[in-house]
């Protein structure tokens, strides 16, 4: 029966070496099948051998996460849950009531409806705190996360009943749940009478679709130039990213390419020749925490001196994983090959010293200065590139090099900041307040009105009061030192409460140093074109 049972493991293991046989030599197959069985051999011995019982799905997972950790930073494997919610954010909806939440002092509340969702066509509010879900208790039971998202979540057309508290008062709603859209823009508005801005967060199934909206309302609204703001954007489908930039470049012009040992060069051209913004002058913002398509995007037009780059250098993820389906619907999502910006320059980082290495790269950065001088990155000519029009002088090694330096204003976050938000206090007063005073900020009619008029004294006492109920020390002076950020954190959080993300961004965007300086910028035409000529050979 065990010869047998090895015989299995041994052919379905061969079989598995068959189906890609194409792409490898017969040297590599010989030598593979080799392995193979000595890996089989290993697994039955562990399996009939070992002292106490084995899970035979956990030493597999086991085996294959580390083969794949011995590659590179970013080939991964999942298991068929961890599949199913990576696809969810990517192909831009999921079947559920429609909200964003935080557990609030173990208490499911309410942080934004998703436009569109039952919840916000029921009348369901940020600041919402769900107390029953069909009559069982979800606060203060100490409930993990996932058992509230298995009851609030389901197919499209069920039905959950579910008990708010809102202002002291019970308010019960029953919910048809629905397919819930999930955006990738959070947010496009006018941010000067002829500038445009629009925040990217993800590159998603449905990005280009809504990016293609949010351009043709700005360009209703006066704009003729654009802020596109992916900071911290990590990144998604590279698709979207390519339809995006097609419709910033001419017709037949290469975006990306990608290269790898089994994989032939392929190039990713322009495919409409009358792209919806082709001609107004655009700031692309990064910063380094930008990734993946982010880098695609900025990378493309930067080379084909389309746009100015703004910000610090991105993260320098440029490897291309591909999705391989398991028999169990896991999948292995293993890098096939490397983007290459237009010019030829390589995104990916290195990793040659190891996973290890590679993760605390971004520590090693900061340490090293990069974040508040450019004088820091010092790059060989052997990294040196030109752009295809201009023949501006641009830098590969990893990430994309912004054309405007702006450092991270290190000053803004003292240690009383990072307690206030790794505590989520923000989010805590603005959610109480809104709650609260729901009415009288609805007085406002806009946010330009709210910002400008709002006062944040009552905010500002409420976090005092909130750090000293969780018994956080701090001084006068830290207090003193910390208010202006706090205040407009914690305001905007409101805002968000009452108008939606959008909202948020139109608020914290007036004081964000790489936003005003895209702005300083396409306020000037003189200095973007100056700026445009810089770095020529």
């Amino acid at each position: 029966m065990k010869r047998y049972t090895l015989i299995y493991i041994l052919s379905f293991l061969l079989l598995s070496i068959n189906t890609v046989s194409a792409q490898v030599s017969i040297e590599d197959q010989e030598s593979a099948a080799t392995n193979i069985k000595k890996l089989a051999n290993a697994y039955w011995i562990i399996l009939s051998q070992y002292v106490d019982s084995v899970s035979s799905e956990k030493i597999t997972e086991n085996a294959i996460t580390s083969m794949l950790d011995n590659l590179d930073p970013h080939s991964s494997y999942l298991n068929k849950k961890e599949v199913k919610s990576s696809n969810e954010a990517l192909q831009g909806n999921f079947e559920g009531i429609g909200i964003s939440y935080n557990m609030i002092e173990d208490t499911l509340t309410v942080i934004e409806t998703i436009s569109g969702g039952p919840c916000e066509k029921l009348g369901v509010l940020p600041g919402d705190k769900i107390i029953y879900v069909n009559d069982s208790t979800i606060a203060g039971v100490k409930m993990p996360t996932t058992d509230i998202m298995k009851r609030l979540r389901g197919p499209k057309g069920t039905k959950v009943n579910v008990k708010i508290l809102r202002q002291g008062k019970w308010i019960p709603f029953s919910i048809i749940r629905d397919k819930i859209p999930i955006y990738s823009i959070d947010a496009a508005y006018m941010i000067t009478p002829n500038i445009g801005y629009i925040k990217i967060n993800r590159f998603a199934a449905t990005t280009h679709t809504e990016m293609l909206k949010a351009i043709m309302k700005l360009k209703s609204n006066g704009m003729s130039k654009l802020i596109i703001d992916l900071q911290s954007n990590g990144g998604g489908y590279m698709q979207s990213a390519v339809n995006i930039a097609d419709e910033f470049l001419p017709g037949n012009r290469t975006i990306v390419y990608t290269e790898g040992k089994n994989t032939p060069k392929e190039l990713l051209r322009t495919q409409n020749s009358n792209g919806i913004f082709e001609d107004g002058k655009i700031v692309v913002l990064i910063n380094e925490y930008s990734a993946s398509a982010s880098e695609i995007l900025s990378g493309a037009i930067q080379d084909w001196d389309r746009a100015l780059i703004v910000g610090r250098r991105s993260f320098g993820k440029g490897l291309v994983q591909r999705p391989f389906t398991l028999n169990d619907g896991s999948e292995i999502r293993l890098t096939i090959a490397r983007y290459h910006t237009p010019s030829g320059r390589c995104i990916q980082r290195p990793y040659t010293g190891g996973k290890e290495a590679y993760e605390k790269d971004m520590k090693k950065r900061y340490e090293h200065g990069e974040f508040v001088s450019a004088d820091s990155i010092n790059l060989p000519d052997s990294l040196k590139y030109s752009t295809l029009l201009l023949k501006r002088t641009v830098y590969g090694g990893g990430g994309i090099m912004p054309d405007v330096f702006v450092p991270a204003d290190t000053t803004t976050m003292s240690q009383l900041d990072k307690e206030i938000f790794n505590n989520g206090i923000p989010n805590i007063v603005s959610l109480l307040y809104t709650d609260k005073h729901r009415r009288e900020l609805e007085l406002y009619n806009n946010v330009k009105t709210f910002e400008k008029k709002f006062d944040t004294t009552d905010l500002l006492e409420d976090v005092e009061a909130e750090l000293n109920n969780k018994k956080i020390a701090y001084t006068a002076k830290e207090w003193e030192d910390s208010k202006e950020l706090v205040s407009l954190r914690t305001k905007a959080l409101v805002a968000r409460n009452i108008w939606g993300i959008e909202a948020y961004y139109q608020i914290v965007n007036k004081e964000d140093n790489i936003v005003k300086k895209a702005i300083e910028i396409l306020s000037d035409d003189n200095k973007y074109e100056q700026l445009l000529q810089t770095n020529k050979k």
